[in-house]
């Protein structure tokens, strides 16, 4: 099949979800088309609570849920064909991915930019608050410390990278004084400082750096440890000196390279070289529920959730901004995925080549096959239009690195909510200072990357990731699902996905829970059975909500007579 055909259908799919479906659940559901005041102005406080122009916000969270994990899942996800990763891509970004995170949104807005364990309190119980809270703080912690090394590998890996992407950081900060300081339209500069990293990207071509080993460190340690220092130091400025212009810059950066490859396809017009389906792969799980939860981000992915109503729902100017950014980003995630997905099946040169990159599932999966899938099928795509090879691999490693590197530290941010939620939940005032709690957020997953000497410390619970990611993306639509039922609104558009990547998350924890155990991995199989209790609980609490409300509802009818005619 023409990778052109799976474009123009999966464009044509997205952009008739955002005209006509998230219109419906935006007036239909979540009543975010009014002039109701925001907590951003509400709570004003020039740090967190910032109301934020539409562009610039969508930027930010746009940035922040893709990071990575777009491209890597489905770079895996191919050794079970094409067609069941495009499905779930599209399929998952109409209807699951999107209506989570514009309900994760919406619901975080109307209850004062709260994230959405912290509504969990008042939507369900306050003992359910603190049960989401902990297991979004165990996901963050680990997905910190992974993303951490993931990102120093890279600059390991890929030196030319180095200067681009710390250049934009400085840029960025430049921006973000001319926006808030000199009050300047932030379009142009933007652009300006678009055109500057692309100069950068060409400089760090020329002038690749590499850290040598110092103070008994290797190269990936240190990055590790001044990326954890830089997440730290993101997470407590105020959002509009780095967080913003930052993220605003990178999403015209992701925009400009989607653009740019998608050009390319059409120019070569590839074909899928990748399976159709392949059920069995060697050494693969089975496709299902494993599918699912490979490819999180670009179809449905809890972590979404704790964005939305972490650091997004916090800097909404306008209640009508939240249906482009929340339903709007997620599908421009799919759009990304979409991408990954066909420069890891067309963007190869023959069936042959393709099945010596994915001979079996080890040889798949690791960091260095699914990135480098990726760099190779999306350099052939930009060489179409001239683009030098070795500027192309650079161009699409700096995008990668930028957007794992927002999430680094929007997540370091949210892990800081977290913490002094908890905090607050417990009355312990400390940890409620918001450098007290970053600190906590960068040193616990700094600890957790340096406890193996190579600094892949996070890789221990990694295995734990998938599954407890999608239980997140499961707990945040029972929620929602909760809260619309208590409004009497449809709750049947929630409660489909939620059942779903509920039963999918529960069935991968079970299934991994087994190989735990036979391989004596215990550590990962008391986490995993303590992630299941907590999950079971919570899920009742919900259930248990609903029931008294029905009760509650039959008893006050009984209450009232008849009328008599």
């Amino acid at each position: 099949m023409n990778a052109i055909f799976l474009i123009i259908f999966s464009l044509l799919c997205f952009y008739l979800s955002v005209r006509y479906y998230g219109r419906f659940l935006d007036t239909k559901l979540f009543d975010m088309n009014s002039n109701d005041i925001t907590p951003a102005h509400r709570f004003l406080d020039g740090v967190d609570y910032v109301p934020t122009a539409k562009p610039v916000l969508f930027g930010h969270h746009f940035t922040s849920i893709a990071g990575a994990s777009p491209i890597v899942g489905p770079a895996i996800a191919i050794i079970w064909g094409w067609v069941p990763a495009f499905l779930w891509i599209v399929l998952g970004s109409i209807f699951m991915g999107a209506v989570h995170d514009f309900g994760s949104l919406a619901v975080s807005v109307k209850y004062d930019g709260s994230s959405i364990g912290n509504t969990a309190a008042d939507i369900i119980k306050k003992r359910a608050r603190t049960l989401f809270l902990f297991i979004a703080f165990f996901l963050i912690f680990f997905v910190l410390a992974v993303f951490a090394y993931i990102i120093a590998t890279l600059f390991v890996q890929h030196p030319t990278t180095v200067i681009p992407i710390n250049a934009q950081i400085i840029i960025a900060i430049a921006i973000g004084f001319l926006i808030y300081r000199k009050k300047i339209k932030i379009l142009i500069p933007s652009i300006i400082a678009l055109l500057f990293l692309y100069f950068f990207i060409w400089i760090g071509i020329k002038i690749p750096i590499s850290i040598p080993p110092m103070f008994g460190m290797s190269p990936l340690q240190i990055w590790i440890i001044l990326l954890m220092l830089y997440s730290f130091i993101a997470s407590v400025l105020p959002v509009w000196i780095l967080l913003q212009p930052r993220d605003y810059i990178n999403s015209h950066q992701l925009i400009v390279g989607l653009s740019l490859m998608f050009i390319g396809v059409f120019l070569v017009n590839p074909k899928i070289v990748a399976p159709a389906v392949q059920l069995s792969p060697e050494g693969a799980p089975l496709i299902i529920p494993f599918l699912f939860v490979t490819i999180a981000c670009g179809a449905i992915s809890g972590f979404h959730s704790l964005v939305s109503s972490g650091t997004t729902s916090k800097q909404l100017r306008k209640m009508t901004d939240g249906k482009t950014i929340g339903y709007g980003g997620m599908i421009l995630e799919g759009c990304l995925a979409l991408m990954a997905l066909v420069a890891v099946s067309a963007g190869f040169s023959s069936r042959a080549e393709w099945l010596n990159h994915y001979a079996s599932w080890d040889q798949a999966n690791s960091m260095g096959a699914k990135i480098g899938a990726f760099l190779t099928g999306g350099s052939r795509f930009l060489g179409a239009l001239g683009i030098p090879e070795e500027f192309g691999i650079s161009l699409i490693g700096v995008l990668v690195i930028a957007f794992a590197a927002t999430t680094l530290d929007t997540a370091c941010r949210i892990q800081r909510y977290i913490i002094s939620e908890i905090g607050k939940s417990y009355n312990i005032i400390s940890i409620q200072n918001r450098y007290i709690a970053s600190g906590i957020a960068a040193s616990s997953a700094l600890t957790l990357a340096l406890l193996k000497g190579g600094g892949e410390g996070g890789l221990i619970l990694w295995p734990l990731f998938g599954a407890t990611n999608q239980l997140i993306g499961g707990l945040a639509l029972m929620v929602i699902t909760v809260y619309l039922y208590k409004k009497g609104k449809p709750i049947i558009y929630t409660l489909i996905p939620m059942i779903f990547i509920a039963l999918i998350s529960t069935a991968t924890m079970i299934m991994n829970l087994g190989k735990y155990i036979n391989t004596n991995n215990w550590l990962l199989a008391i986490l995993g059975i303590i992630i299941l209790g907590l999950e079971a609980w919570l899920i009742l609490e919900g259930i248990l909500v609903i029931k008294r409300r029905k009760i509650i509802k039959k008893e006050h009818a009984e209450k009232i007579p008849e009328e008599i005619f």
